[in-house]
């Protein structure tokens, strides 16, 4: 199972994260400001980091940033009372993957970590599995044990990017944005024309999907058994 620094000055909450994570069969490592955190760092294997924002001697961000000039590219989700859209900013500018906003809802950061640590392992595999079907990268294909199929770049980066955040749906104009933006003489509806052919080349794969959302845009459908 994986381990988890905690980083959170306030005793009580540190001790209840760290017992409400246990339960959950995750193994914990504990710090009471980004200082100590440094050497907890140092000291033991580490997967993921939940850290506060607001902490003496050293506080969130500046740990956050601290650990990211150094190369390191272990997940970190702010837990923190201060959830403006200022503090939220910040908190991403120095490198935090995700922000949850106290008080805790722990069935939410269960959820939270599962989905970074996903997202993590993507990164540097740069693969994704669903059931018995592999999306590959570096090859740009599709396939399980029976069949493989060869997207386009630009096919493949779409489904990819859905694929990745299965809980979030990506509006028309953020997929064009991202695959576009970059072509004057496309427009957004190429969009749908894109979505259409990634359908009719994975709907064999009955694993994956890409759904409409109505009113939104599209979602990644992951179909895990």
């Amino acid at each position: 199972m994986f381990n988890v620094l905690i980083v959170e000055d306030d005793k009580n909450i540190r001790k209840l994260i760290e017992i409400k994570l246990n339960n959950e069969g995750y193994k914990t490592v504990t710090a009471e400001n980004g200082k100590d955190a440094l050497e907890k760092l140092s000291e033991n294997h580490v997967d993921i980091m939940l850290v506060d924002a607001m902490m003496p001697i050293m506080d969130g961000y500046e740990f956050v940033k601290t650990v990211r000039s150094e190369g390191n590219i272990i997940p970190a989700i702010m837990v923190t009372a201060r959830g403006t859209l200022s503090d939220k900013s910040m908190g991403f500018d120095v490198g935090v993957d995700d922000y949850i906003v106290k008080p805790i809802e722990f069935d939410e950061l269960f959820m939270r970590i599962k989905a970074v640590m996903r997202r993590a392992k993507i990164v540097t595999e740069r693969k994704i599995m669903v059931g018995s079907t592999v999306l590959d990268y570096d090859t740009l294909t599709v396939s399980n044990d029976k069949e493989k199929v060869v997207l386009t770049k630009t096919e493949f980066g779409i489904l990819y990017k859905l694929l990745s955040y299965p809980e979030r749906s990506f509006s028309k104009d953020m997929l064009f944005q991202e695959f576009w933006s970059w072509d004057s003489d496309t427009e957004e509806e190429i969009v749908k024309v894109y979505i259409n052919r990634i359908r009719n080349k994975i709907s064999t794969f009955s694993d994956i999907d890409v759904e409409t959302v109505r009113g939104i845009g599209y979602r990644g459908i992951r179909n895990e058994k």
